[in-house]
This record gives C-alpha cells, structure tokens and sequence, in this order.
C-alpha cells in the first residue's frame, strides 16, 4: 500500500486516503464497516469466528454462520481495496478468527490518542512540548467513540473509559493553564471540551471563572443562564450546587458590568418602565426573599412564598418539547398578573416559585386562582393539572392549596 490512509474512530468514523474521504464507497456494507470498527477495538488479540458472527448477526440464524462471515470479509476486503489498493489486508485471517493489521502508511486516531495520553501521565509542567501535545490530543478527540454508529453494546465500555481519558487531559490542561494566567485559553479549551460534554460541571465552572477573570463577568452570567437551561430542559434539575455558588459569588461582588457610566443610566432608565414582577435564578431569588423578608418581621406582617406545578393528568409525564411550551406561556401569564415587587423563579422544569411581599392569605389565594384562569383561557382543553400551593413562610400558619381538575 503506497497511499496514506487515516482511520478515524473518535467521532463519526471515517476513512481518507490521501485525505480524501471514501465513506460513501465504505457504507455499502453495514455488516462490513462493523467488522472492521471491532476488530479495530480488538487491534491487540485475534478475534474467534464465534465471536464475530454473534457481533455481527446477533438475532439471526444460519444454516452456515462460518461461511457467511468469509463472505463477508472477502466482499468488505474488495471495497477496502477500491479505496486504496492492498487496504483491504488490514482485516488479516488467524487460525479460527481475524485480528486488525496495521499496514505500512495506514494510521488510526484511536491509538495516537493512546499514545499521547500516555506520554502526559504525570506532567506537571506546561513546557512548549507538552503544550503541543495536550493540544494535539484536543485535536484528535473529535468526538465520542464510533458516534453516531448504530451497535449494541460493544463499544460502549471502551467509548466511556476514551471519553474519561479526555476529560482527565483536558482538567490537567486546564490547571496548568489557569497556574500560567493564560485565561484566553483556558476560555478556548473549555468551549471546545463542552461541545463534546455539555452538561460537565467542572468546565462549566472553569469557563466561568476564566470569563471573570478576563473581566467578562457579563459572559459569565450568560453562562449561567445557559447551564440552568440545559440542566431544565435534558436532566430535570437545578445547576450543580458548585456552580450556583459561584454564580452567587459573581452577582456580590459587584462587578457584573463592564459598562461606561451612561450604558448603566439608561438601563436603569429602561428597567424603571418594567412594571412586571422580576424573574431571576433562584441563588438570586432566595437573597431578594431575604431583604424583603426582614423588614417585613420588624412591621409584624409575613412574607408569602407560592408554588405553581404544571403536571400530566394521572401522573402522565409531559413531554419536553410541549413542557417548554406550556411553561413559557405560563411564564407570560405570571408576569401579566404579579405586580413591581413580586419576584418569581423557575425553579424546576414544570415549577415557578413566587415571593409575594405584600399580600394576606386571602388576597394570595384570589392572584393564584387568576393565574390559573388565564392559564386555563391560554391552554383551552390541555390536558394538565394546574396545582398550587401558598404559604406564609412561618411554618405556625395554615397555608392555601388548589389544583386545577
């Protein structure tokens, strides 16, 4: 073989010779490509025939699964070889199995990644060697193992040990980066890690972090905003408790804007004509609650807390894409009824929680009950239970609940 050929593993598998891509020629054969992609995994030991017909017919019947097998490889040995010649030897034949060969000119990103990975156990310092190697093993972790390809279960051990092996690269990366200041870049290797872990706390974090210290606290806060959409909108929960916290220690310290004196005069000009209640993250929220709650207690009067939870009729779940739906129009109804000083949050995927500061026990029961008739006039016919509870927060009062039937 005289022509250069690259396997890719990390990501969407692929195969180029001489850059050029041949998986339109490869995808011919389904059964093909997935013998080659685990006798790949398995480039250390030969692999029985047994094994093999159970990975690649694993609900089906043969009268003769061993000369299917050697069909198969001789037809997929063709289409390697039309993609570049003599290629179609890197599936070698042993006794009773085949095993993976690597051909002269032919490499695999899986094992560089290896490689790399074990050359940077243990680094301590950020030299010009080493640097360019944490980025190259960036580069070479495209993506999750064989993504996108439709397999059972065997590739799936390996793909979580890989996808451990580049994260632990990248927080060493990212802790030699933040020990040089080099804060743009801890800003760059972080955004490209999270396009291929998005829900991971510790980049999140470490983005943020970067981002303040860059002073782009606004960027931060963002982020933020974005972390509890996604932690909502996939998981069901609130951000990570490390990251709330940090969140909180952003929004105290005061430098949350970096803008000129007259950007700051007209927001607060611009924010003086919003009469609705104010909508915030709940580290917020419970502060806000906090400095209403108290000069509350020295006139003798309570501070009422409400919960709104939209759910499926007998306990149905309500599927995501709808949810969002109904919890953006129950978001708009919410702001048409609170008033300038009502505070409210999104505390979970189907929940909203209001702080209500100057309301009785009886007025906060008639706001709920309009809620949930322009709720009901928004959604005619859906088929969800509207139910609420409020409450003042001295656990000694009764408190008023309904749902909607």
């Amino acid at each position: 073989m005289t022509e250069r050929v690259r396997f890719r593993m990390l990501g969407r598998f692929s195969i180029l010779v001489n850059h050029q891509c041949c998986d339109l020629s490869v995808a011919k054969s389904k059964k093909g490509m997935s013998l080659l992609q685990y006798l790949i995994l398995q480039y250390d030991a030969p692999v029985p025939n047994h094994k093999l017909i159970q990975i690649l017919w694993p609900h089906e019947e043969s009268s003769n699964p061993e000369n299917a097998l050697k069909t198969l490889v001789s037809r997929f040995r063709t289409i390697l070889n039309q993609c570049s010649e003599g290629l179609g030897d890197c599936i070698a034949a042993t006794r009773g199995g085949y095993r993976f060969k690597i051909l002269e000119g032919l490499t695999l990103d899986l094992l560089d990644f290896e490689d790399i990975a074990k050359r940077l156990t243990g680094c301590s310092v950020l030299t010009t060697e080493t640097d360019a190697l944490y980025q190259e093993a960036l580069a070479l972790y495209a993506g999750h193992l064989l993504e996108g390809c439709d397999h059972s279960d065997w590739d799936i051990n390996r793909g979580v040990s890989l996808h451990g092996q580049y994260l632990r690269i990248v927080y060493a990366y990212l802790d030699l980066l933040k020990n040089a200041a080099r804060y743009g870049e801890v800003i760059q290797t972080c955004r490209i890690a999270l396009e291929k872990d998005p829900f991971d706390e510790r980049l999140h974090l470490a983005l943020m972090q970067a981002l303040v210290s860059t002073h782009r606290s606004n960027e931060a806060l963002i982020l933020y905003k974005h972390v509890a959409h996604i932690n909502f909108r996939f998981l069901g929960a609130k951000p990570p408790e490390g990251i709330q916290a940090f969140y909180k220690q952003i929004i105290q310290t005061g430098d949350t804007l970096d803008l000129a004196f007259d950007t700051i005069r007209r927001e607060l000009q611009e924010s003086d004509h919003d009469h609705g209640a104010y909508e915030c993250e709940y580290a917020v929220f419970r502060e806000i609650f906090g400095f209403q709650a108290r000069p509350l207690e020295r006139l003798g009067s309570q501070m009422y807390v409400g919960m709104i939870m939209i759910t499926g009729m007998d306990g149905e779940p309500i599927q995501p894409l709808m949810l969002d739906v109904i919890m953006k129009g129950l978001y708009d109804v919410l702001r048409q009824h609170l008033r300038r000083g009502d505070t409210l949050t999104h505390y979970s995927p189907s929940q909203y929680v209001l702080c209500l500061p100057a309301v009785n026990a009886e007025s906060g029961r008639m706001i709920m009950e309009g809620i949930k008739r322009s709720f009901f006039q928004r959604f005619p016919g859906s088929n969800v239970l509207f139910s609420y509870r409020i409450a003042p927060v001295s656990p000694n009062d009764t408190d008023s609940r309904t749902a909607a039937d």
